[in-house]
């Protein structure tokens, strides 16, 4: 019995982009909650605590988007065609962002004030097109002879723009509780303090997000109330109410590192409420990863490649944290 290389792919992509959701989702997280804190001081600490590893964040992007492009090119050729304005959008934030970043520290303080307004329009405008196109992503895509048949402007709509304003509020809350884990005294009392609404507004898009995609979308409904997949699917939701219960219990306290990994676990499980909905296809509504899959010469080829490259990725970034571990402060040094 051969590999299954679309199901190994497929496995790589997703671990990719969940890692770059996880890892870049809090530095983009920073920028979005910068104009709730005008203090140069807090503002220095803020970028202080992601200035060491923030670039290397984004490699996982990278990664998923050359996986999608090698193992599944007809679903590449699609996603790109029907989401070329949001992901273009996506790019340019990511540019603002990253530019600002630089430039800032480098800035004289009568014109950082532009640097830091570009930092902030750089995190919110990548962050909500990629919620826009996740939201357009779950609606589905139309394929007629293996292209794209729909709409310029077919991922504009309500639901990508709710999903795109949700993942505002869910790398906020990443961004707040990377801030909690990473400062002391007063930054991290107001973070801790902005933590707990945004858990209840990422909360409430949840319960919001899984009713609304159901009653739109008959074949995800059917996915997750149909007999037996209820019995099996039940205990993400309810893993959902017990993290955020337990992460604003932890919020209520001098919690530290407690409300980072339960940020991370909500964020897992939306993930997975995710996969469950499409899975497995890789084109919503109906083409599977096996149907988009490449040649399986190529998927091989390059699978030899990812498995030398992601343990080096995954070395360097641990190495990374492991050394820029602890606390914060403006006298640190990578301003």
């Amino acid at each position: 019995m051969g590999i299954d290389l679309a199901l190994v792919w497929a496995i790589i992509i997703l671990f990719g982009i969940l890692m770059y959701v996880i890892m870049d989702g809090f530095d983009l997280g920073i920028g979005i909650l910068f104009p709730f804190f005008q203090a140069e001081h807090d503002r220095n600490v803020m970028m202080n605590t992601v200035a060491p590893v923030w670039d290397g964040n984004e490699t996982w992007l990278v990664l998923g988007g050359a996986g999608l492009l090698a193992a599944f090119p007809l679903a590449y050729a699609v996603i790109l065609h029907a989401f070329m304005l949001p992901l273009i959008f996506m790019l340019l934030g990511l540019i603002f962002r990253g530019v600002a970043f630089e430039f800032r520290f480098k800035a004289k303080e009568a014109g950082r004030h532009w640097w830091d307004k570009a930092f902030i329009f750089g995190s919110v405008c990548a962050t909500f097109f990629q919620g826009v196109t996740l939201g357009g992503y779950i609606q589905g895509i139309p394929v007629v002879d293996g292209g794209y048949a729909g709409g310029t402007l077919d991922w504009l709509t309500p639901f990508s723009v709710f999903t795109g304003l949700g993942l505002l509020v869910a790398y906020g809350l990443l961004g707040s509780t990377w801030l909690v884990l990473k400062t002391h005294g007063e930054l991290h009392d107001r973070m801790r303090n902005l933590a707990r609404p945004l858990t209840w507004a990422l909360l409430s898009i949840i319960v919001i997000i899984s009713i609304w995609t159901p009653l739109t979308h008959p074949g995800i409904a059917e996915r997750w109330f149909s007999l037996p997949n209820l019995f099996w699917f039940a205990p993400v939701p309810i893993l959902v109410a017990l993290t955020a219960w337990y992460l604003l219990r932890c919020l209520a306290r001098e919690a530290h590192g407690g409300p980072f990994i339960l940020t991370l676990v909500l964020i897992f499980l939306g993930y997975s409420g995710l996969g469950i909905s499409v899975w497995p296809n890789i084109i919503p509504p109906d083409i599977s990863i096996w149907q988009a899959s490449g040649p399986p010469q190529s998927q091989g080829f390059t699978l030899v490649g990812a498995l030398l490259i992601i343990p080096m990725i995954l070395g360097y970034t641990g190495w990374s944290y492991y050394v820029f571990r602890g606390k914060v402060s403006v006298d640190d040094g990578y301003h």
